[in-house]
């Protein structure tokens, strides 16, 4: 396929089966992390999220169903242009595009949050009543950082400008500029510092029925929860808070259609212990969202 590797190592995330026209939802790696402000790393999460799914049973108990019920390829990582952040964005923008034209669900994997910003545009290009649900321990609500549009910390802003700031919802964040803070309070966004299930249970009703994307950074969880990640940032949530968010909106009306996990950074975390808890978040999105 277009922009992929075609001597990819054949790590897939476990039991992929389907062809991408069979599939139901395309998993995929975009493996970025050009403008990360702190740590690098996070472009080697995909591949280590992929490996640690082996360790997983195919079953969710929670849940009540199989991997084998639901079709699914895994694309792989995609071939991005090493530095260079406009052109990789143009690369993720048009797979994108591809997949939600096909009626597919895209789960992405990152990488650094900026690769979720193509894929919000290419979301609410499909549908344009969408609305983002984002968890995160950053606001990600700056214009540029030390000059730079193109950021880490500029998409959810981005995504207020383009869907309306009303139409995103932020949850768990417990850190960023003063400037941020002003600007979610004075947009008409919905931002829950620190706490992700309560408030989002809270949003349940006004979101019936509508088409959302959700992107989810791991460090929304406390470091001593997922210790692998660009920018880890103390007073996170536990792992088993962000399974009962994504189990609650397996559980509601919301038409989920489509979704990614970013910023797992292998390098530190020599237990994969962050990798091993992601794996199982991917499994519980493909279960929980794809139906």
């Amino acid at each position: 396929m277009k922009h992929f590797d075609e001597a990819y190592s054949g790590k897939v995330f476990i039991m992929s089966r389907a062809s991408f026209d069979e599939a139901d939802a395309v998993v995929y790696g975009m493996p970025m992390d050009w403008t990360v402000s702190f740590r690098p790393g996070s472009r080697f999460g995909p591949n280590r999220i992929r490996e640690a799914s082996i360790g997983l049973e195919e079953y969710s108990l929670r849940l009540d169903r199989h991997l084998e019920d639901v079709a699914y390829h895994d694309v792989g990582d995609m071939l991005l242009p090493f530095g260079n952040a406009a052109k990789s964005l143009e690369v993720i923008r048009e797979f994108a595009d591809t997949v939600f034209q096909a009626g597919k669900f895209p789960l992405g994997l990152g990488g650094e949050h900026l690769v979720s910003w193509p894929v919000i545009q290419a979301a609410h290009a499909q549908y344009p009543d969408v609305a983002l649900i984002h968890i995160d321990a950053h606001a990600d609500l700056r214009e540029s950082y030390e000059g730079e549009v193109l950021s880490h910390s500029t998409p959810v802003r981005k995504s207020c400008d383009l869907l309306g700031a009303e139409n995103v919802y932020s949850f768990g964040i417990r850190s960023g500029a003063r400037e941020e803070f002003e600007f979610a309070k004075t947009s008409g966004m919905h931002l829950f510092p620190f706490e992700v299930l309560a408030p989002l249970k809270e949003v349940m009703e006004e979101l019936k029925g509508r088409p959302v994307y959700v992107t989810i950074d791991i460090d929304v969880l406390d470091p001593a929860f997922a210790p692998g990640t660009g920018t880890a940032e103390a007073g996170g949530i536990t792992s088993k808070e962000l399974l009962d968010a994504i189990y609650l909106l397996s559980s509601s009306d919301l038409k989920i259609i489509g979704a990614d996990l970013v910023e797992v950074a292998p390098a530190y975390d020599s237990s994969d212990q962050t990798a091993i808890t992601a794996s199982k978040l991917v499994r519980e999105m493909l279960l929980g969202w794809v139906k």
